[in-house]
């Protein structure tokens, strides 16, 4: 009788109900811990599978600042490297490779980050000659496709555009090419392709934008991409936007800063960072629609011991500024060194190495997977020679 007791009052499941244990915990892990969850049972492999809940998984994923390295040994391999600056993360783990991709091409540059995915060009030197050929990949999900419709043309920008799902690349043919060798019909003027098409570009004019945006990263906010450009001596400082959704372009009041500025989210609003003399200030716009700007932070950064212990120039050095639950996030490269700052303009941590590429992009590390890779009976096929593969990846 104590037996039939204690059957009757064992509970019929002695795990946790699938709302909690997929909807709660599995949907919040990372990529590889996630992935290896798949096989402890059929149950979550197929849950975890579906387009639903790759979705909210990429929801839940944070957006860690993008380096890439390069490595020119006897193979050309790139290295897609993330900081990891939450605290509690040990400094000999922030700056982790996520993956690495092999290249026949010498002179390669990863032009724009959306979503997880990435988009390269590869050129025929360094001096900022005409791009060769572009890809498209997906480091989380080891997916790739080239780019083929894009011989011709630089990149302006990229975005996700939600009245269609798909995500499209802003273009403008490259004015470095001989005219026999610009795509058929290209005009002096913006285009857009939208990933995974067949159709090449498309026209929608604006001939007078493209040469102020060339090899500026943009900051996507609001639905729009937005450049800041340098002061001039007509109009002084302004900002171009780009409506991904009406695909027009308009002018934007800018702070009055000297030289060139960074344009970076910031908590939901448009931020901007200038840097000059060892001096960071930071704005925010305060009023969008009203075009107004606040200041927000002047960070000094100790240039006398920076130049001692890292060889640190002003002159010479790239900032990134970007920002992280409610925090302002500073990178300094200078040299072989990425230095990590505090808004304090303390120095939190800093690595050494000699090919890093510091970068203004951002990467969400996401497992939804999108039609325009190739992939056979619902399996993806690897085209791309992905030279790190281990269990991150969706062949697992």
């Amino acid at each position: 009788m104590a037996e039939a007791a204690r059957a009757r009052a064992a509970p019929l499941h002695r795990g946790l109900p699938d709302e909690i244990s997929i909807w709660e915990i599995l949907v919040r892990l990372p990529p590889k811990p996630l992935l290896r969850c798949r096989a402890v049972c059929r149950a979550w492999r197929h849950a975890t599978s579906a387009r639903d809940f790759l979705l909210a998984h990429h929801g839940h994923q944070p957006a860690f600042p993008l380096q890439y390295e390069l490595s020119s040994s006897s193979s050309l391999s790139v290295d897609i490297i993330l900081l990891d600056h939450r605290a509690g993360v040990a400094a000999a783990d922030k700056l982790h490779s996520v993956a690495r991709l092999g290249f026949d091409e010498t002179y390669i540059h990863l032009q724009a980050s959306c979503d997880g995915l990435l988009i390269f060009c590869t050129e025929a030197d360094s001096c900022f000659s005409a791009p060769l050929h572009f890809s498209v990949c997906s480091p989380a999900t080891r997916q790739y496709a080239p780019l083929p419709l894009l011989r011709g043309f630089c990149l302006a920008g990229m975005y996700p555009h939600p009245p269609t799902g798909e995500y499209r690349l802003l273009l403008y043919p490259d004015s470095m090419l001989p005219y026999d060798e610009l795509p058929p019909g290209a005009q002096d003027a913006c285009y857009v392709y939208a990933l995974g098409s067949c159709h090449p570009p498309r026209h929608i004019g604006w001939p007078e934008v493209e040469l102020e945006i060339h090899a500026i990263v943009p900051a996507l906010i609001r639905g729009s991409l937005h450049w800041h450009i340098e002061r001039d001596e007509y109009e002084g400082n302004k900002i171009i936007v780009f409506d991904t959704t009406t695909e027009s372009f308009r002018k934007m009041r800018a702070p009055a800063v000297p030289g060139s500025a960074d344009l970076f989210e910031m908590d939901g609003v448009l931020g901007m960072a200038s840097f000059g003399n060892g001096t960071l200030d930071i704005w925010t716009m305060q009023d969008y629609d009203g075009e107004v700007w606040a200041f927000k932070y002047r960070v000094k950064l100790p240039v006398a011991e920076l130049t001692e212990r890292f060889g640190f120039n002003t002159y010479y050095s790239d900032v990134v500024v970007s920002s992280w639950d409610h925090d302002v996030l500073i990178l300094v490269q200078s040299g072989e060194w990425l230095l990590h700052f505090d808004i304090a303009g303390k120095l939190v941590v800093s690595f050494h190495r000699k090919l890093l590429r510091a970068t203004q992009l951002r990467l969400k590390q996401t497992l939804v997977q999108h039609t325009f890779f190739p992939t056979i009976e619902g399996y993806v096929v690897n085209t791309f020679p992905f030279i790190s593969l281990d269990d991150s990846g969706v062949h697992t």
